[in-house]
């Protein structure tokens, strides 16, 4: 009757300490199992899964170089051709496109400008996208344009060049001359796949280019201020609420 009780908060000697006692490693929040990792950087440097810009770039560069070949196999069709309708100036154009690209990716490519540097090369990039874009269409349209003459042409050899005419009843009719050339069936139907190549092969450029342009600005104005930055805020409202 005369021992007192030991207190709730007391414990007895030898006794183990209570496993409620915060450790070194308790310290903060824990994360639970459907928080978020961290791949921003690994996410920064892809976009749907394909890392940027050597993808883009590997197509510009590929088809730069197919639509500049086909344009000077052309030229040496016929000494008359005009520079339109021989498009290489086309895929000169966004080889250059493609390798500023590719020495984009080998400045360790970033969602986020940190230094005016990357900033310019990645505005150059865009704008020099848009002028291939550009360049590709016009190539297209005069293509286009020559192939619908050489349908309706009626052509033929005389004095080492090929004559063609569209079919008029005028006597003036306009006359287009193809010089050095001993057969009209390299013009009717070698040059005339070559356009209808570079047709093709011009339009694919320009969708590439386009998805560049594309890319880069979602890339800019998307993904990272819009998309990072409203998910960072939703997140710490989020946690303000809990608290």
């Amino acid at each position: 009757m005369g021992r007192e009780r030991p207190g709730r908060g007391a414990r007895s000697q030898g006794e183990p300490p209570a496993a409620d006692a915060a450790g070194p490693d308790d310290m903060g929040p824990k994360r639970g199992a459907g928080a978020p990792k961290e791949s921003g950087e690994e996410e920064a440097r892809t976009c749907c899964g394909c890392r940027f810009p050597l993808l883009l770039a590997l197509l510009q560069l590929a088809l730069g170089i197919a639509v500049t070949v086909v344009g000077f196999l052309m030229a040496g069709i016929s000494s008359s051709l005009l520079v339109r309708d021989t498009p290489f100036w086309a895929g000169i154009i966004v080889c250059l496109v493609a390798y500023l690209g590719l020495f984009m990716l080998c400045v360790s490519y970033q969602v986020d400008e940190r230094t005016c540097i990357q900033f310019a090369m990645k505005l150059l990039y865009f704008v020099l996208s848009a002028l291939g874009l550009t360049v590709c269409v016009l190539a297209v349209a005069f293509a286009a344009h020559h192939y619908a003459q050489l349908a309706q042409f009626t052509c033929g050899t005389a004095f080492d060049s090929c004559q063609c005419r569209l079919p008029s009843s005028e006597p003036l009719s306009r006359t287009f001359v193809y010089r050095d050339v001993t057969d009209c069936t390299s013009i009717t139907g070698t040059f005339k796949l070559f356009l209808l190549i570079q047709m093709i092969l011009n339009l694919v450029c320009g969708l590439v280019c386009l998805l560049a342009c594309f890319v880069m600005w979602k890339h800019r104005y998307q993904v990272f201020y819009v998309g990072v930055r409203m998910c960072s805020g939703t997140a710490s409202e989020g946690q303000q609420q809990k608290v």
